[in-house]
């Protein structure tokens, strides 16, 4: 899988993500995929400053984008 592979695969991911987080107040972003195997997105909105943002990020996020594209290692979130 080509990088841009990769990163078509992991907007798909957070497509199917996305609306749970709207239904919320918040949303996520793209910032970058790096070697490949390391996704770093910007949880935004009410995600910021949730106390379960984290969970989400590994439960829902870090799980659905493996679903997509299983190299997937980590992924990270900035602020």
């Amino acid at each position: 899988m080509t990088t841009e592979e990769i990163k078509l695969n992991v907007e798909k991911a957070l497509d199917e993500i996305r609306p749970f987080l709207e239904s919320d107040g918040g949303n996520i972003t793209l910032i970058g995929v790096e070697d490949d195997k390391h996704v770093t997105v910007r949880l935004e909105g009410a995600c910021v400053g949730c106390s379960v943002n984290q969970m989400t990020l590994k439960a829902g996020v870090e799980t659905t984008i493996k679903k997509y594209v299983p190299q997937i290692e980590t992924v990270v979130n900035v602020a």
